[in-house]
């Protein structure tokens, strides 16, 4: 059972490790098209807003990843009732902030989306 415990910490050091790649890269890929758009004068009005929605997606996308490392860690490895609590905080503290970027992305909380669509839709 050791071995497959090392397994499962090693997996979740891993996506704990694509997930802070994933914010890098998001970094680093927003910010060199934010600078592109600047001297090329493309969407001069909108330039750092569309920066903002860059970085956010890539936040959201990287919260995922390091929501799904605590899990792997917590349920495969150490399935007690301290680790389940500690991963019930951190998954509500990220979920909430996964929402706060959401509506700084979109304007809309989560739950407005589908609502938001199906108004347009229906226009």
């Amino acid at each position: 059972m050791d071995q497959l415990s090392e397994v499962f910490v090693n997996i979740s050091l891993l996506v704990d490790a694509a997930g802070v790649f994933l914010i890098i890269a998001g970094i680093l890929t927003a910010t060199i098209r934010y600078f592109y758009r600047l001297f090329n004068h493309h969407i001069e009005n909108n330039n750092y807003a569309l920066y903002r929605k860059e970085l956010g997606r890539s936040l959201l996308l990287c919260l995922e990843f390091l929501i799904a490392a605590d899990i792997i860690r917590t349920v495969a490895v150490e399935p007690t009732l301290q680790g389940l609590s500690t991963l019930a905080l951190l998954i509500l503290i990220r979920t909430f902030l996964s929402a706060t970027v959401e509506l700084e992305i979109t304007g809309l909380w989560p739950w407005q989306k589908w609502q938001h669509r199906r108004e347009i839709e229906e226009e």
